[in-house]
């Protein structure tokens, strides 16, 4: 298969996987949290809770959160559909965020970029199947401030196995890398909570970054820690300026991490031999 060929098959695929990752960004936490809350009452011994209609991933169906109206196939084509409905319910007319289309064609902008980078080859495949997980952890993350283990330690793995083929890294970086990106951070959130008694980030930020170090080696993680640290930075102290942001509102590092890894995950290489050429090393 040609690449420009599988570039214009995969963005087809990319918005269908955008369209399917708008429901597990909205869905998932929420049945992490009915998860904990069932522990708890059976841990504490307390009554349960009468059990309500299957939630998951696939139940309920699609519907209207005003009317209850159920979203038809030909009304859940990505991007197309929110265009054809000017955004609106078919039904009762409430409006459809436009959150939803853009995930979509975000998804799809990222995976066309992935395809064409890597063409078809396997590499292709897998960085597509990290790509759209990293979408998944980062705007959960922004919504609830969780990166959760069930998207973030099967890719972590999965990064660690790969390395045995060498697909990206082999596996004594990939190893270190795992080893070096949790521990990194964990000393890190360690010294500021020392230092100010609150919590910097959480452990999913620890998972996350050991995730790229499993998958591009311990070579690709002061990179990954500085494009995400300076990124956070600007975002941070500029929705603080220019959106009044409160400056003790916790900021979701996640996506920043994301984001970088994924730059590294593509350029990772090319940045690399940038920077040690322009250091005359």
């Amino acid at each position: 298969m040609t690449t420009p060929l599988f570039t214009a098959l995969v963005g087809i695929i990319g918005l269908l996987v955008g369209s399917f990752l708008n429901v597990v960004i909205y869905r998932l936490p929420v049945m992490l949290q009915r998860g904990w809350r069932k522990e708890c009452i059976e841990y504490l011994q307390m009554e349960a809770e009468p059990e309500g209609e299957p939630f998951n991933l696939s139940l309920p169906l699609s519907r209207c959160p005003k009317c209850q109206s159920p979203i038809k196939p030909y009304q859940n084509i990505p991007v197309i559909s929110y265009v054809f409905l000017k955004g609106q319910c078919a039904h009762c007319k409430n409006p459809i965020s436009i959150r939803y289309p853009l995930i979509e064609a975000f998804t799809a902008t990222l995976s066309v970029l992935v395809a064409w980078h890597f063409g078809y080859t396997l590499q292709a495949g897998f960085a597509l199947l990290l790509t759209w997980c990293l979408v998944a952890l980062s705007f959960i993350d922004i919504d609830h401030q969780l990166l959760p283990d069930n998207i973030t330690l099967p890719m972590l793995w999965l990064g660690l196995l790969l390395s045995l083929f060498g697909l990206y890294t082999d596996v004594n970086a990939s190893v270190i890398g795992a080893i070096a990106g949790y521990m990194v951070l964990w000393l890190v959130y360690q010294a500021f909570k020392l230092a100010t008694g609150k919590e910097g980030m959480g452990y999913g930020d620890f998972k996350l970054l050991a995730l790229f170090g499993a998958w591009l080696g311990w070579q690709t993680l002061p990179m990954i820690i500085l494009l995400s640290s300076l990124v956070g930075a600007v975002i941070g102290i500029t929705m603080i300026i220019f959106a009044k942001q409160d400056h003790n509102k916790p900021i979701p590092f996640g996506p920043y991490l994301a984001a970088a890894g994924w730059i590294a995950l593509l350029w990772g290489n090319d940045l690399n031999r940038l920077y040690l050429t322009s250091a005359g090393l």
